[in-house]
């Protein structure tokens, strides 16, 4: 299936020389997934407030490179980007979009531009300038906040998933291979200033920075070592991953004098990467049982309170990714009817996951669609927890069949039936 390489989620992954993968491979110390850049985009300035952001990251990767960390992907987001083409047609606000996906394309950094719609009272025309602008976008992310605070406290925003799910349908038939929902997340109750796409956004004054780990080599090596013995598990695991943040907030803060960013702190939570750092391996190290078995739903509440656990400033997320598509194991184990959308949830009551990069068939309607995304809102807002959905319908393809995704972080696997 022809598809564009959307890689705009792990950014400047794509270009790790061979040395580094080694050192990802061999090392128990985790990657540095992202280190991202917060601005506050001014139209009229924008190429100058770009730049300062990519020299500060630059300064912040060189940093931690000599520290001898590897750094993955630089990433910039915006404030939500409706604030910034106001006043805008929508073929001009797509064509200002598409200058800064460029920026970014040249500069080998990922950007997210925020989300397009944050309560159900914002101007919905956001979401089909979204939709025009993503099917082609290489280099950038956005959202759409399904929860929004209320006077009576946090509130499903049910228009806002409506018009996610039309977004959803036209990426799904108007992008090459369908790819690019990838870019698209609808989140729940995510904090401002997670590094990680494409939730990732803020409302602030800008000139801020965070950091974004991925540790699941960290966590299979310690699950291998314990097995299904929880309570050495759990201590092992805090004590481990305490060592490597606290070294990440000392070279955060080295980075903060340097440039004189500040350092808004770290979103600990266990990212995945193919299956180099696999967070389905280290869930069956635990278990000694294929993910989706009894025993899964408790690793996932231990990386999770281990990564709340940690004694530093923490940002985001700070939960656990459970990524269908991004993760070598979890993928055969979907592809093998071992999980499926409730299990998926079923462990999101216990840790930040949700339903990220879950393929879909193409068949997929609208009211599935949208009962998807309110399942997540739902059971964000009854715990009041920060969790995401970024689904992956394909056009053409249907339940058994198996994907054919031209990119390189994506997993294929089998389409299961819709329930």
């Amino acid at each position: 299936m022809v598809r564009v390489l959307f890689i705009s989620v792990l950014c400047v992954a794509a270009l790790l020389s061979t040395q580094a993968q080694t050192q990802a491979q061999t090392t128990t110390r985790p990657a540095v997934r992202t280190i991202t850049a917060f601005v506050q985009l001014d139209r009229e300035h924008y190429s100058e407030q770009i730049s300062e952001a990519a020299s500060v990251l630059q300064v912040a990767r060189d940093q931690f490179t000599d520290a001898g960390w590897l750094v993955q992907s630089v990433r910039i987001t915006t404030q939500p980007f409706p604030e910034y083409v106001r006043g805008l047609s929508t073929a001009d606000a797509v064509a200002f979009l598409r200058k800064l996906d460029a920026l970014a394309v040249a500069g080998r950094f990922g950007l997210d531009i925020g989300p397009a719609m944050r309560s159900d009272r914002d101007d919905a025309r956001m979401m089909g300038v979204l939709a025009d602008f993503l099917a082609t976008a290489q280099m950038t992310n956005a959202s759409a906040h399904m929860i929004a605070d209320g006077h009576r406290g946090p509130r499903i925003q049910w228009k806002v998933i409506d018009e996610s799910v039309e977004l959803i349908q036209l990426l799904k038939n108007n992008s090459p291979g369908s790819g690019a929902n990838f870019a698209f997340a609808a989140t729940a109750m995510v904090e401002p200033y997670s590094p990680f796409f494409p939730a990732s956004w803020h409302d602030g004054s800008g000139r801020r920075f965070s950091i974004g780990l991925q540790s699941a080599n960290v966590m299979t090596e310690v699950f291998t070592r314990t097995g299904y013995r929880p309570d050495q598990a759990d201590a092992d695991l805090r004590a481990e991953l305490t060592a490597h943040a606290r070294q990440v907030e000392q070279l955060a803060e080295a980075v903060k004098q340097s440039t004189n960013w500040k350092y808004v702190g770290l979103d600990p939570t266990a990212a995945t990467f193919g299956d180099m750092a696999s967070i389905g391996t280290a869930m069956e190290a635990f278990t000694g049982r294929p993910m989706g078995s009894s025993g899964t739903l408790t690793a996932a509440e231990i990386i999770t309170g281990a990564v709340r656990s940690l004694p530093v400033k923490q940002v985001g997320l700070r939960g656990l990714m459970i990524p269908v598509l991004e993760d070598a194991r979890i993928a055969a184990r979907w592809g093998e009817g071992r999980l499926s959308l409730d299990s998926l949830l079923s462990y999101s009551s216990v840790c930040g996951t949700g339903l990220d990069t879950v393929p879909l068939p193409g068949d997929v309607t609208d009211d599935q669609l949208k009962r998807m995304l309110g399942d997540v809102a739902t059971l964000s807002k009854k715990w009041n927890k920060a969790l995401t959905a970024r689904l992956l319908p394909v056009k053409g393809l249907r339940a058994g069949d198996r994907t054919a995704f031209n990119n390189p972080f994506l997993v294929d696997t089998v389409l299961q039936p819709l329930p």
